[in-house]
């Protein structure tokens, strides 16, 4: 039997929370030689929604453009929900951050190329992600901003 204090960690359900795809301006841009320039955008977000149960969203905004007219822009968010208990504080964060993200972040690049592609589009794929990478970078850009309020606000 489980001691009531052995760390949990445990994948509840991954689900496509939200997705939008706008094509502004067809059918005229699709007549268009010329290649658009793809622009895509990543964010991360945990929150808890119970007692030890979190959800962790990825949202990727891919827009593509020939000149300054959006041939398509794709907004879509991957979610999933985890049980996550008896870890220490510290490792919270890097579970959240890393070990979540890495779980549903398949399934985003996976709903991300088929629905472009479904649009009428060849399909953009994703690159894969270091998310440990991208965690770290966060922690180091909010430890020097917690360093840099502090002076701004003395001065």
């Amino acid at each position: 039997m489980a001691d009531q204090q052995d760390p949990v960690f445990q994948i509840q359900r991954v689900y496509l929370k939200g997705v939008s795809l706008e094509q502004p301006n067809s059918p005229a841009i699709l007549l268009e030689q010329e290649s658009p320039t793809v622009d895509i955008q990543l964010g991360v977000s945990a929150s808890p929604v119970g007692e030890s149960i979190f959800e962790v969203t990825i949202t990727a905004t891919v827009q593509t453009k020939i000149k300054d007219k959006t041939v398509f822009l794709l907004e879509a968010t991957q979610a999933g929900i985890f049980e996550i208990r008896n870890l220490p504080p510290e490792q919270m964060g890097q579970v959240m951050g890393i070990a979540c993200p890495q779980i549903v972040y398949p399934y985003l690049r996976g709903n991300v190329a088929d629905l472009i592609q479904r649009g009428g589009f060849p399909p953009v794929h994703l690159s894969e992600i270091n998310f440990q990478a991208m965690f770290e970078q966060q922690q180091q850009q909010q430890a020097a901003a917690a360093q840099a309020a502090p002076a701004a606000v003395t001065q």
